[in-house]
């Protein structure tokens, strides 16, 4: 099934419908993208992701990244089409403005991961139901 048969008429004109990844893992943030110089990342694979699987999805649909620090919620897959100053490069100029930011390292990043990959939760009571992650 491809993402636009997700978008389909509805036989009510009131109707709402969710497309939910899984994990977009910060690949996208409103007009911004995640960082791909730590944690094994890599911007061609980056570049290529958002382009192929979000960017694939009708212009008007309405997403809703994570990490906006400018009072922004959502943007929408045309916005980030035209407006992402990163991601409206080729996928080589990409990868060039990517490998040279010279970020610092992430202050917390050493403790926020190992929470991060427990959803915060470091002492999970053992009779819990526990459902596989798939």
């Amino acid at each position: 099934m491809s993402p636009a048969d997700y978008f389909k008429h509805s036989r009510t004109h009131k109707w709402l419908c969710f497309l939910l990844f899984r994990k977009s893992r910060d690949a996208l943030l409103i007009r911004g993208c995640g960082r791909t110089d730590f944690q094994e990342g890599n911007p061609r694979t980056l570049f290529k992701s958002v382009h192929t699987k979000i960017f694939s999805l009708p212009d008007n649909t309405i997403l809703f990244p994570a990490h906006d620090y400018k009072g922004l919620t959502s943007t929408t897959v045309d916005e980030e089409k035209r407006l992402n100053p990163r991601l409206t490069k080729s996928e080589d100029q990409f990868v060039e403005i990517m490998n040279n930011l010279n970020l610092p390292y992430p202050q917390q990043i050493d403790r926020a991961l190992p929470a991060n990959r427990v959803c915060g939760v470091y002492d999970i009571p053992k009779d819990i139901n526990r459902i596989p992650l798939e």
